[in-house]
């Protein structure tokens, strides 16, 4: 006969609750100052365990994504907001909770019709959840089509050319090289590049 004392110890009543408080919760997209979305999550955070909402507001993600930038013909990967200026927030929303996230600094507004912040879906937020995690790096250029460039890598370095095509998602350009009075496409990495 197993004893009460054998059983491994579940959930506590408090944490029950609030993972079903937590599911009654909905996603609400706050407006910030540009910049300031960071800022925004790490004082919404303080603020929600030092009133004690913890009952009441559950997640606070700022959308971003690691993407490569390629600046002065080197990579680096930055991370990028998708939606710059909006932080989401998993929430129950009552007059005490809206007031809480909206008196935090740097909060502008709630996303809605009117004065009333609309929920979006949980099928949104899982698919900016996915787009925030993939794999694939997005590259990131300053170049644009048209402009003139320098070849300073691989067989056509030293070669002038202008801008045909950009790939962004491969972190390729294709540039038209003029060879013999011709101009001839080739396909290059962003980094065999630069700007004259």
């Amino acid at each position: 006969m197993t004893q009460a004392t054998d059983l491994p110890n579940g959930p506590s009543e408090e944490e029950i609750k609030k993972a079903s408080l937590s599911e009654a919760a909905k996603w609400y997209i706050v407006h910030t100052y540009a910049g300031h979305e960071n800022k925004v999550a790490r004082n919404l955070k303080q603020r929600v365990e030092t009133m004690g909402f913890e009952t009441r507001i559950f997640d606070i993600i700022v959308p971003t994504r690691q993407t490569i930038k390629v600046q002065g013909g080197k990579k680096e990967e930055v991370s990028e907001k998708i939606f710059p200026g909006y932080v989401l927030v998993k929430m129950i929303l009552d007059d005490e909770s809206w007031l809480l996230v909206r008196t935090t600094q740097g909060v502008t507004a709630f996303i809605g019709a009117g004065n009333k912040p609309t929920p979006i879906s949980e099928k949104e937020v899982e698919a900016i959840q996915q787009f925030m995690t993939q794999e694939e790096p997005l590259y990131k250029t300053s170049f644009s089509l048209g402009e003139a460039v320098k070849i300073v890598d691989g067989p056509f370095a030293d070669f002038l050319g202008t801008i045909d095509s950009i790939d962004e998602t491969r972190g390729k350009l294709r540039v038209l090289v003029s060879i013999f009075g011709r101009e001839t496409p080739v396909e290059l990495d962003f980094l065999q590049v630069q700007k004259i």
